[in-house]
């Protein structure tokens, strides 16, 4: 628990600190980026997720960029438009063509991220061979394991895509101390996207995921505080 000489918005004890540190390093997928056809950044609260995918095309990684989003959980309230927009403005800022961008507005969870995102690229004939996803750190294991059960992979007529992941590299101290989001909540957001990687696969949403008994262990540690268990009551 949180030592009480302490912040506990800033300075985690060591413990806790040390199992939300495995939990976040487990949801990074470690993908080797390879040049794709199209690099896909799905909407959240995190601006420095449209960041880095305007990175990765300014770079020369995709030929072009789309963003999913409508709202979420998480960004209900936040802005005045459209997650996808709201990160279009951004990495157009950044130096992004606006023709180079594809714009998905109606999604409002990660499932709906991958489906209408494949409709809409379909309906363009744009299906791509090779996928780059970008996703906050915390969640990129989630969205993979989505995209695996949501994006068909067996149509005939439309060649497989292959797909990799990428976030900003942001280790969790850094991520803490510079979003939106203090260590608390970037803690409840992390047990509740690993809870949803346990529990959403017997739901047909997500394929399964191997949890190391390591990631047990720091879940049910943590899960026992109020400060960190909001989401998962």
């Amino acid at each position: 628990m949180f030592c009480s000489c302490v912040k506990p918005k800033v300075h985690p004890c060591e413990k806790d600190y040390d199992c939300a540190k495995v939990i976040w390093d487990y949801m990074s997928m470690g993908h080797a980026l390879k040049k794709a056809d199209l690099i896909l950044g799905l909407g959240n609260q995190d601006l420095r997720t449209a960041e880095h995918a305007a990175e990765l095309y300014l770079s020369g990684m995709g030929d072009k960029l789309m963003f999913s989003g409508k709202v979420g959980a998480w960004t209900h309230g936040m802005w005045d438009k459209p997650e996808a927009e709201v990160f279009k403005d951004v990495a157009v800022k950044m130096g992004v063509p606006e023709e180079k961008i594809i714009l998905e507005k109606e999604a409002t969870n990660t499932g709906e991220n991958i489906r209408l995102s494949y409709e809409l690229l379909r309906e363009m004939e744009e299906i791509p061979r090779v996928l780059i996803i970008v996703q906050a750190p915390f969640m990129e294991r989630r969205s993979y394991a989505t995209f695996m059960k949501q994006w068909p992979l067996d149509h005939m007529d439309i060649p497989e895509t292959h797909v990799v992941f990428s976030s900003p590299n942001i280790p969790l101290p850094h991520y803490t101390d510079e979003n939106i989001d203090d260590f608390q909540e970037t803690v409840a957001k992390l047990l509740i996207t690993l809870k949803k990687i346990k529990e959403y696969p017997a739901k047909n949403f997500q394929i399964p995921q191997t949890i190391p008994c390591r990631v047990r262990k720091a879940y049910d540690y943590l899960k026992n505080f109020e400060q960190y268990n909001k989401y998962i009551r």
